[in-house]
């Protein structure tokens, strides 16, 4: 069950320096569905608050690939006894297990819309759920990729069809045992996480996002919480403060970058302007021939349909840098009076408010089967919970801030109404 032996390809990453690929890998990146990442945006508009936020969906792909690559590396150094006594892998089956990885990391974002998350809720339904970015490369991978996936030799070689990556992907049932590795692909510890941290950091030119990544991977183990409970993937106490660091991290990207006032407005006027762009103004779906039309869009498409002037008034500011100013917001934390409050002076502001944005998000997740496992360095090896080692990330509470918007013209009289309001009280 050799692999096909073709001579590997290096790819240069001004993050991780260089990024190695295989020949069934190349196949599958030089395919029209891959290539078409070169053309959708990291984080869309961002580059109208950081300049240099110009990186591509293709690059961190790479990226989650090489990062998914080490931290199977180092699980498979330090928990070997484990995937081999307990999980019934040989020598074979974790060089099977370890290329799937790599593969389902590679293709994790293979279903994204142009401008990435900023135009997502523009998805259509099917059989009445919502459906996300992930059901999308699912499709793609299964439907679109499989004729590059299934038909190289190395398919065989590994005994690994596209279905197989769509499945793991998807967390399914027919993955069998190598659900085990479904956290390096989606979880608190994601290779994902890691690589869009830092990768966007470098890239806005902010330090938000780094943390001591590389001690994290090398700390890394799958650890059992429980008789008859399915492994976790954890962290040795050795490495407790750089995933604690890794959440941190997140909260500072969200509230700095992600959730910068300005950068909120202009994914305000992209979601208004594909509204006019797209047929229906949404996405095509997944049925029938939706989803080789969903794949014609990328950001280049937008980016012609706002040039030739079918974005309507939001299009025009994406193109004249005229957005929205926000004039109003509540805390990151806000309590009942404060969401009154934004509540009341949205009313009396009336046509003035023109948008409002929730900026919510939960950093952490507490539940046992999510909080990530920590085993301490003791003989006993006892597991714990990162929130019982880390009074920083049990304080982490979710965010709900508020933000109000209206146009640069209006701003002073709105300032007038809200001034005049809060003097009142």
């Amino acid at each position: 069950m050799a692999p096909q032996h073709k001579t590997d390809i290096e790819i240069r990453c001004p993050l991780h320096g260089f990024v190695t690929v295989r020949h069934w890998e190349h196949q599958i990146i030089t395919h029209r569905a891959f290539q078409r990442l070169r053309r959708i945006r990291q984080l869309a508009w961002t580059d109208q608050v950081y300049p240099g936020a110009m990186h591509t969906r293709f690059e961190h792909s790479l990226g989650v690939m090489h990062v998914a690559n080490s931290m199977f590396e180092s699980i498979v150094r330090t928990s070997k006894d484990y995937l081999i006594n307990k999980v019934q892998f040989n020598e074979g089956a974790l060089d099977r297990e370890r290329m799937l990885v790599r593969l389902t990391a590679l293709l994790h974002d293979v279903g994204h819309a142009p401008f990435s998350h900023a135009a997502e809720e523009l998805f259509p339904q099917l059989n009445g759920v919502q459906l996300e970015h992930e059901d999308y490369s699912a499709a793609i991978i299964r439907r679109v990729l499989s004729e590059v996936i299934d038909r190289h030799p190395d398919s065989d070689n590994y005994r690994i069809k596209a279905k197989d990556v769509a499945d793991l992907l998807e967390g399914k049932s027919d993955s069998g045992r190598s659900l085990i590795w479904r956290e390096l692909i989606t979880g608190q510890l994601d290779a994902d996480r890691i690589d869009y941290l830092l990768r966007d950091s470098l890239h806005a030119g902010v330090d938000y996002g780094r943390f001591d990544w590389r001690r994290l991977i090398r700390c890394l183990v799958f650890v059992q919480p429980g008789e008859g409970q399915a492994p976790r993937l954890g962290v040795t106490e050795g490495g407790l403060h750089a995933a604690e660091g890794l959440v941190l991290a997140r909260y500072f990207m969200f509230t700095q970058v992600y959730f910068h006032k300005t950068r909120v407005a202009y994914d305000h006027h992209l979601k208004q302007a594909m509204l006019a762009i797209l047929p229906n103004g949404q996405f095509p779906t997944l049925d029938g021939d939706g989803l080789s039309e969903y794949l014609k869009w990328d950001d280049w498409r937008v980016l012609g349909e706002l040039a030739a002037g079918r974005g309507g008034e939001h299009g025009e500011r994406l193109a004249n840098r005229d957005h929205f100013r926000e004039i109003y917001h509540t805390p990151e934390i806000p309590t009942s009076e404060d969401l009154s409050r934004f509540e009341q002076i949205s009313l009396d502001l009336g046509d003035m408010a023109r948008a409002v944005v929730n900026a919510g998000k939960s950093w952490y997740k507490l539940e046992n089967d999510q909080d990530i496992p920590i085993q301490s360095d003791n003989s006993n090896r006892e597991i714990r919970p990162l929130s019982q080692h880390s009074s920083a990330v049990q304080g982490l509470r979710p965010t709900g801030r508020r933000m109000l918007y209206c146009r640069e013209e209006e701003k002073q009289a709105a300032m007038n109404v809200i001034h005049r309001m809060e003097s009142a009280t």
